[in-house]
């Protein structure tokens, strides 16, 4: 089974991970050091992160008409 490419930028997921309080396991040993349940944790939140930004586009959107 092939690796699929990240999805999320880099600086988004050192956001993120600063944020959930894992940053210092990153850069000590890598992305690859973090528990699966931070890992998890990241990507709940960036979820939720779309979810906020599609939310406030589309009251823009509904504001502009």
């Amino acid at each position: 089974m092939s690796r699929r490419r990240g999805i999320m930028s880099s600086r988004l997921k050192e956001e993120i991970a600063k944020e959930l309080g894992f940053y210092d396991v990153v850069e000590r040993e890598g992305w690859g050091g973090i528990r699966a349940r931070d890992a998890g944790n990241m990507v709940k939140r960036a979820i939720e992160m779309a979810e906020q930004g599609l939310a406030q586009q589309a009251n823009q959107n509904n504001t502009n008409k």
